[in-house]
């Protein structure tokens, strides 16, 4: 297993109006952040701030190429970005315990915080098809490349892990400083990770290590 410090390449935030950040998707052009009762987009190439939209937003949130999902307390709603119509709504599986969100591979992808799991899921159903065991409590989860990343958060530590989509063993880890929690993970498909930080407010990035 590769162990290494986490780079922080910048920060953005915090944001006028968002005392904390949930769940972090990205759709190509803009990330977007749940802060309880919004998702709120910004720029990351100059880190302005872009238009919200009125959802409950308490936890992870993911884009499929069309829709937002959000986790909304004990369910998981799919959302029209053009005027945050809620579309369909499917049950969260930790019926209220679920933390990060990610779509991969026609699947959405869900983090169970103090359950150490995360499940793969029917978006359609919410049937839950896989189950992926961890041993530190699960926050983020992403997909990039074939490779299953997702965030932990226990006490004052946080991680960033690369695990086996199969077996849940942990291949790779990169450690955030002391402090430095993160509460929502999306790749931007490339070479880095968005970083939600919590009540900090703020969205880090940090730099996904190349192989070889």
């Amino acid at each position: 297993m590769k162990q290494s410090t986490a780079e922080i390449v910048c920060e953005y935030g915090p944001f006028p109006g968002a005392e904390r950040v949930h769940g972090v998707t990205f759709d190509g052009q803009n990330v977007w952040f749940a802060s309880g009762d919004k998702l709120n987009a910004f720029d990351p190439a100059s880190g302005k701030a872009g238009r919200s939209i009125d959802a409950a937003a308490h936890a992870g949130t993911a884009f499929d190429g069309e829709h937002f999902f959000q986790i909304a307390e004990d369910r998981i709603q799919k959302i029209d970005p053009r005027n945050g119509a809620v579309l369909a709504t499917i049950p969260a599986p930790g019926g209220g315990r679920d933390s990060g969100l990610t779509w991969a591979e026609g699947s959405l992808w869900v983090g169970q915080y103090r359950d150490r799991k995360i499940h793969q899921i029917n978006p359609d159903t919410g049937a839950i098809l896989r189950t992926i065991e961890s041993n530190r409590f699960v926050t983020g989860v992403t997909w990039v490349d074939g490779e299953l990343w997702h965030a932990t958060s226990e006490g004052d530590e946080s991680e960033v892990r690369r695990v086996d989509s199969r077996t849940g063993e942990v291949l790779e880890k990169l450690a955030m400083p002391p402090g430095v929690l993160i509460s929502g993970l999306e790749s931007d498909g490339n070479d880095c990770f968005f970083c939600g930080g919590q009540k900090s407010g703020k969205v880090r990035v940090v730099r996904r290590p190349k192989r070889g």
